[in-house]
């Protein structure tokens, strides 16, 4: 049988260890699929939506150790659906290789249908655009986009695919994946991190994305050093999984409007060293904290990659290098004996920090306040459970009063985008089987991309699925009610929603709901019972509680 671009391709997505490939149909890559039926170690997702199939390949990027998620799409409509995906992934430092279909190339530049220039579009949402024009590049683009997604700082990485280059013929041998380099610190580095960290009072020590790369060694590393070192360990915006909630170095979440009296406290730090962090407004509170471009306090960054590290802030101490490689040399020099001014400043930044985890809330009386359901999950969500997120203020409900712990795996959208949630757990589901995943998503998102808990059904996977309904957009409520006191908003922020059970059930998931706090705990017990299918809890939420931080001012409309 002649060999064709199909057939090498699919070798050489197989070679880099491809084992799920999320995808929507499309004519423009037909003999990319017909190749993979001889792969039956590649399993194509089928997802309902493009944009569904971005998330869940982002959401595997972050799962696999460093190893980049794959998605396959189709030229015009279906690329600029996915670019939710890439978006994603290229601010979460996420790898991930997406495969586009594209006109013939003999149609290029005639305004052929859905014809795009790839360049160009994806310019801003990528690290990289390939395209295959000969067939004997075909396994070398390959390659390429796979060590450009996986190195330096992880990203998206786009490879178009015209649509008359699948069944030619292809030569040569299949371009076997590239081995990654490894930063490492230099020993001058450690010696004056050590100094900085021993001569602090009041050190901060920030823990991000390139952390989470080193999986359990690593962060098993990371609360050595906390205890040795006497430290106060923050994990960043999207990351809460990164220490746990319950360790006595916890030093409070770093994510976006970090409360008041621990950001009060916070700022008091004399030193902050950001651990596989490479910063960003969320993280920052705005550009403040740390102030931009120049902090009000000594910084160190760690980052794998030398191009990122004082891009946005004057760094008094820059090293380029595996995060954990660091700790690791920490680890090696003789920690100080810590002093009582020290050990105040960890137990002072701890104590806010389990003030705010206390399962404290008001009853409303339009809607179950979503705290409470929150505060459950610790009793329903198993140890080594997949949790995702979606973007809305219903989260903050999750990171106040859910304890994370490190050996949960935490998913969502670091650019805020709504629809990632369900998506995601899809993925985790898909990932990680026998362990649960729960999505966390508000009305608005969950008619954005719930569809693809039909792809769930479809692949006998069973995500729990927790919608917090109320109404609105509640987020941008807030927001606009902040901006313009006293002035309505509700036209461009009200939802009208479908009856959510319902919906769930005819997807084939089984479906229940939550509409008085005394509901809370059996319904959850309930819904986690059910194993054998996707679980949808619909909870009718206050609109009054707009955040787990902040109630609404102006009264519900009538």
């Amino acid at each position: 049988m002649t060999r064709t671009v199909g057939r090498i391709l699919a070798e050489s997505l197989a070679a880099h260890d491809v084992d799920l490939i999320y995808c929507v149909p499309g004519e423009s890559y037909l003999g990319l699929t017909d190749a993979l039926t001889e792969f039956p170690q590649i399993r194509l997702v089928v997802c309902r939506h493009e944009g569904g199939a971005g998330f869940m390949a982002a959401a595997d990027g972050r799962m696999r150790d460093g190893r980049a998620g794959v998605a396959l799409v189709s030229r015009g409509p279906g690329i600029t659906n996915a670019m939710i995906g890439l978006h994603t992934a290229y601010h979460d430092a996420t790898p991930l290789v997406m495969l586009v279909g594209h006109v013939e190339r003999k149609d290029v530049g005639r305004l052929a249908l859905q014809e795009q220039n790839y360049s160009r579009l994806l310019s801003d949402v990528t690290k990289g655009v390939f395209e295959v024009i000969q067939p004997i590049q075909a396994s070398e683009v390959i390659a390429r986009a796979f060590h450009l997604a996986q190195s330096g700082t992880p990203g998206p990485v786009a490879v178009i695919l015209p649509e008359d280059i699948f069944d030619e013929p292809a030569e040569g041998p299949v371009v076997q994946p590239r081995t990654l380099p490894k930063p490492g610190p230099r020993a001058e580095d450690l010696d004056r991190l050590a100094e900085m960290l021993a001569n602090a009072e009041r050190p901060l020590v920030l823990v991000g994305g390139a952390m989470a790369a080193g999986g359990e060694a690593a962060l098993a590393d990371l609360n050595r050093l906390a205890e040795a070192w006497s430290l106060p360990i923050s994990p960043t915006h999207r990351r809460p999984h990164l220490f746990d909630a319950n360790h006595p170095n916890y030093g409070g979440y770093m994510g976006i409007r970090v409360p008041k009296p621990l950001i009060e406290e916070m700022k008091k730090a004399d030193l902050m060293v950001c651990l596989g962090e490479r910063l960003s407004d969320s993280i920052s509170q705005s550009y403040t904290f740390p102030a931009a471009p120049d902090p009000q306090l000594p910084l160190v960054q760690v980052w794998p990659d030398a191009n990122e590290i004082g891009r946005v802030w004057r760094v008094d101490l820059p090293i380029a290098a595996d995060p954990h490689a660091v700790i690791r040399g920490l680890l090696t020099r003789n920690a100080p004996e810590a002093s009582e001014g020290r050990k105040r400043w960890v137990k002072g930044l701890n104590t806010i920090h389990r003030g705010l985890l206390a399962p404290e809330w008001d009853r409303m009386e339009d809607g179950v306040n979503f705290g409470a359901v929150c505060a459950a999950m610790s009793r329903h969500i198993p140890a080594d459970a997949a949790v995702t997120s979606d973007a809305g203020n219903f989260s903050s409900f999750l990171h106040r009063y859910f304890p994370f712990r490190q050996t949960h795996m935490f998913l969502a959208s670091n650019v805020g985008a709504m629809g990632a949630a369900v998506p995601m757990a899809v993925a985790a589901a898909l990932r990680r089987p026998g362990k649960r995943a729960v999505a966390f998503v508000g009305d608005g998102g969950i008619l954005m991309t719930g569809n693809e808990i039909a792809t769930a059904v479809r692949e006998g996977v069973a995500p729990v699925v927790i919608l917090s309904d109320n109404s609105g957009y509640g987020t941008i409520g807030m927001h606009h009610e902040g901006r313009y006191p006293g002035r309505p908003y509700d036209q461009a922020t009200r939802l009208v929603n479908p009856d959510f059970v319902a919906w769930a059930r005819s997807f084939g998931a089984a479906a229940f709901s939550i509409t008085t706090e005394e509901q809370v705990e059996p319904v959850l017990a309930e819904a986690f019972a059910v194993t054998d299918r996707p679980v949808v809890v619909h909870v009718k939420s206050s609109a009054l509680q707009a955040s787990a931080w902040k109630k609404r001012t102006m009264p519900l409309p009538a």
